[in-house]
């Protein structure tokens, strides 16, 4: 290496050229801080790391996800691919596209690869109308997997999950207490086992509290899209129920209601409340700034890896569902129901 490379790294890292000379070179007598802030400016500078130098990887772990336009999915895959690379793996993210990859197809693609496990968050295990036994012939393959978001009794596999019914009653609650009788829920498909779980909670938390039994909170339900053309079209038909507040399945469920409020000259939240879910990144930042229900990610994502490390050492992890609580963030997109 020239000494002007040499003179660049070591500016870079805080360290003498003798200091840089001799990481790379492999010699001993650097303290490990020194070490590592060498191959750190290495990485900053684009230049490569001698091959002795190179860490090996102690293998290659997919992250499936249906889609990343929802930032929950590249937020919980940001916390997972952080936690992987700690411990040495390298992550690969792989993403369905409509017409394109399915979900099985990238297993394939990741298992002829020498995969040595697979995080599937929000995949066909969530979906009760999927067949289940894809993941038994995963288990056959000797390829250990976790499963986020969407809990089945038919996978024998840990599960990591937040909890959609405890979330519902969170937002009832909030809703309630700020004067709010007609609230509506706006979620997706009803074959999804989280969705079913929030109506679950949703329509258990409006008898509790508001004392309308499961038909009529169920008047007060709309199944669209998780998109905000399909939270847009939900709080359109839950507006014309005069609805005065809306908890809504995802937070692009919640601009598109936000949205949809809007287009009827409705104003948030002065004539209509509207409650997220998942608490993405920037969703503090909108107009106005939503209240939602966080899913605690940091928690989910560590967990996930630990159960997966766990499979992947041959110490068989619990075939449960580890259920982790959501917190009500409340911000400007609710308010106290307007007197008519």
């Amino acid at each position: 290496m020239t000494t002007a490379r040499l003179v660049d790294i070591a500016a870079q890292a805080g360290v003498s050229e003798a200091t840089v000379s001799r990481v790379l070179n492999g010699k001993s007598g650097v303290s490990a801080a020194s070490r590592q802030a060498v191959l750190a400016a290495l990485d900053v500078l684009g230049y490569e790391r001698p091959v002795r130098l190179r860490q090996r990887s102690a293998g290659l772990i997919g992250l499936i996800t249906p889609e990343l336009s929802n930032p929950i999915f590249p937020a919980l895959a940001q916390v997972i691919e952080q936690v992987l690379t700690r411990y040495g793996y390298t992550p690969a993210l792989c993403t369905q596209t409509p017409g394109g990859s399915t979900e099985d197809e990238l297993v394939e693609m990741l298992v002829e690869r020498g995969v040595t496990g697979i995080v599937f968050m929000s995949g066909l295990h969530a979906d009760t109308t999927a067949d289940t036994e894809r993941y038994a012939r995963l288990v056959g393959r000797g390829v250990p997997f976790v499963l986020v978001n969407g809990y089945s009794d038919k996978i024998s596999a840990p599960f990591i999950s937040v909890d959609d019914r405890a979330a519902m009653w969170m937002a009832v609650r909030h809703l309630a207490g700020l004067g709010h009788q007609r609230i509506g829920l706006a979620v997706g498909p009803a074959r999804f086992v989280p969705v079913q779980r929030k109506l679950e909670g949703f329509t258990a938390a409006m008898e509790s509290v508001l004392g309308l039994d499961a038909e009529a909170a169920g008047a007060l339900v709309r199944h669209s899209m998780f998109s905000v053309e399909g939270g847009q079209a939900a709080a359109g038909e839950l507006l014309g129920r005069d609805c005065t507040a809306i908890v809504c399945g995802s937070d692009l469920m919640a601009f598109g209601a936000v949205r949809g409020a809007r287009a009827r000259g409705l104003s948030v939240p002065r004539d209509i409340s509207v409650v997220g879910f998942d608490d993405s990144p920037l969703i503090a930042f909108a107009d106005p700034p939503l209240t939602t229900i966080r899913q605690p990610v940091e928690s989910m994502g560590a967990a996930a890896v630990g159960v997966l490390l766990e499979e992947i050492s041959g110490n068989q992890a619990q075939r449960a569902e580890f259920v982790f609580e959501p917190e009500l963030v409340v911000r400007g997109s609710t308010a106290a129901v307007r007197a008519k």
